[in-house]
């Protein structure tokens, strides 16, 4: 089926996600913080993922709680709906610019997360946004989505672009890496024979 739908619920947030791996990118995420709303429309957009987000949390103590639990939940999505992970390529790279940014993404659907992030953002906030939430997310995703995900800054002097452009970066990698190799649909793709 390569779809999930997870539920989340803690005394921080109340969050459900649905995705469907073989959509159009169709998108509907709602979680009371608009520029990481924007991310999410880019993540779904890019990688042809179908998305819905829906996240109700303590944004009166600040963005960190809602942002790491839906990179909690959308990782668990990504692992349940890739299933034992037969027929796909796994690995996915992206190198991609954006005005004066570029970002170069490379991942493995190893079921080993791991996370390399050298995104420096030059100021501390897009518009309310805390810049340092970009990696949270991430990590987030990494760890419960078992990712080994690369994410590296070669340039960037503007926040906005330099966070795009590495949401941008990892939907074009998530996408290569969850779509079905014709030469291999029927194996899984490792020596070892499972992930």
């Amino acid at each position: 089926m390569r779809r999930a739908q997870i539920t989340r619920q803690t005394a921080e947030t109340d969050i459900s996600v649905e995705i469907d791996l073989d959509g159009t990118g169709t998108y509907d995420n709602s979680t009371g913080i608009g520029f990481f709303d924007h991310m999410l429309d880019q993540l779904s957009r890019h990688s042809l993922i179908d998305m819905t987000v829906r996240c109700k949390g303590d944004l009166h103590i600040d963005d960190h709680h809602s942002v790491e639990d839906v990179g909690i939940a959308l990782g668990q999505a990504l692992a349940q709906a890739l299933g034992d992970k037969t027929g796909i390529r796994r690995y996915g790279e992206c190198v991609l610019p954006m005005d004066d940014a570029q970002v170069a993404c490379a991942l493995d659907l190893s079921g080993r997360p791991y996370l390399i992030c050298t995104l420096d953002m030059p100021t501390a906030k897009i518009g309310t946004f805390d810049t340092e939430l970009v990696r949270e997310f991430f990590q987030a995703l990494s760890t419960h989505g078992a990712i080994t995900l690369h994410i590296d800054q070669r340039h960037g002097i503007n926040s906005h672009h330099i966070a795009e452009a590495a949401f941008k970066a990892v939907a074009r990698a998530l996408r290569m890496a969850i779509e079905t190799d014709p030469r291999k649909a029927d194996a899984i793709p490792s020596t070892k024979g499972s992930l």
